[in-house]
């Protein structure tokens, strides 16, 4: 399997956006571009298709940006990335169709679509607040390493 840079930069930013959502503060895309190192425009291609699908609300004005729509924990990175990757879920094309259906059936059942629900299954189980969790203990770490 294979995550776009779309599907990448879009849960980073939601991570950033989560992270901010502690202290209650809109997000704004340059500030995300900054901490992340990501180009403004993308992020705001990003920002367009995740508020589209209702997992982001912006908020305009001198102290606007973003935030996110619903709290961390109810948010899942099934959720962010099929915002912006619509190959996870489509449904595996046929590979030899009509010519072995034997076999056709066989991948089909074996392989693709038990692949496919775990997929599935795996990204709807992890949340953003686990993605951000995770991420903060990592910086706790590293913090405590370059203290020694």
């Amino acid at each position: 399997m294979r995550i776009s840079v779309k599907g990448r930069y879009a849960l980073a930013a939601v991570t950033v956006i989560a992270h901010m959502a502690q202290s209650r503060e809109n997000v704004t895309v340059s500030s995300i571009s900054d901490e992340l190192g990501i180009s403004k425009i993308y992020l705001e291609q990003v920002f367009s298709q995740l508020k589209r699908e209702g997992l982001l609300l912006s908020v305009k004005g001198p102290r606007g940006g973003y935030q996110l729509a619903r709290s961390p924990s109810k948010i899942t990175a099934w959720e962010v990335l099929t915002a912006l990757e619509s190959s996870l879920t489509e449904k595996t094309e046929n590979t030899v169709g009509d010519n072995v259906p034997e076999i056709e059936m066989a991948l089909q059942s074996l392989v693709f679509e038990p692949l496919n629900e775990a997929i599935h299954a795996r990204l709807s189980e992890i949340t953003m607040q686990e993605i951000l969790d995770y991420s903060d203990k990592q910086k706790t770490q590293q913090a405590f390493m370059l203290n020694l």
